[in-house]
């Protein structure tokens, strides 16, 4: 059966992320580390015979820099990228009978701003540490409470969640079975989304290497039926789950 294939990888190790620095929606680039964890990761997508049809990055620089590795990994000649808002997505449809070009000469995709991570307001690009001293009460209450405590400037989790919703949703209906995506994001976001094609009605805290991989593949021509088809597990698996087998192991 054809299905549609989809990879979310979260991004290489960054600067921020050896920093222990609350990055959100600021960035810093890869470390040494963070490209050769994402050129492994091309390295074996290539090997096994991943190539993605069409990708989609957070345009915040340290996805960006590792889809750059990922596809020095992948060896391809030429990105072929476009910018997307958060109004969507627009997939130019191919023609009746005509198959997704499978090459791995080039990646053809967008940077699109749904994917970047979550907002973290007056704490972004701050240490914890300096986060307390600058704001010790909020840091005080967000210590002594797992309630959730607004930040000021800062995105809210129904916010957070309508965003990723927004980018499953288009993902599905702007593609179809035959297509295979990357998409290139970040923690919070992607256990979000993550939440969203599982049908759960809150968000799981998952443990994410970076450029872990989550691959799921579904029946699109099924997705919106409704009836016993939606617990007939040979049209929606979970190929993989916070998997970094890639990565060599440490020495």
């Amino acid at each position: 059966m054809t299905v549609l294939k989809l990879l979310l990888v979260r991004h290489g190790q960054s600067v921020g992320n050896a920093e222990g620095r609350m990055e959100g929606a600021g960035s810093t680039g890869l470390t040494a580390l963070g490209r050769q964890q994402s050129l492994h990761l091309g390295q074996h997508l290539a090997v096994t015979g991943w190539h993605p049809t069409h990708f989609y990055c957070s345009p915040l620089m340290r996805a960006t820099e590792t889809l750059m590795a990922l596809a020095t990994g992948y060896g391809v000649r030429e990105i072929n990228c476009q910018d997307l808002n958060q109004a969507g997505l627009r997939v130019p449809p191919l023609a009746s009978g005509e198959e997704a070009d499978p090459s791995p000469a080039a990646l053809t995709g967008a940077l699109w701003a749904g994917l970047k991570e979550y907002d973290a307001g007056i704490f972004t690009g701050l240490t914890w540490g300096e986060a307390s001293d600058r704001h010790p009460e909020l840091c005080q209450r967000l210590e002594t409470s797992l309630d959730w405590q607004p930040i000021p400037q800062a995105e809210t989790l129904e916010q957070g969640r309508t965003r990723a919703e927004r980018v499953v949703d288009q993902l599905l209906s702007h593609h179809r079975n035959g297509d295979r995506i990357l998409v290139i994001s970040h923690h919070w976001i992607l256990q979000q989304i993550i939440a969203r094609l599982l049908g759960c009605d809150r968000a799981w805290g998952l443990p994410m290497g970076n450029t872990a991989c989550f691959e799921f593949w579904l029946d699109r021509d099924r997705w919106y039926q409704t009836g016993p088809n939606r617990l007939n597990t040979e049209l929606w698996r979970i190929k993989r789950f916070n998997d970094t087998t890639h990565l060599p192991l440490p020495s």
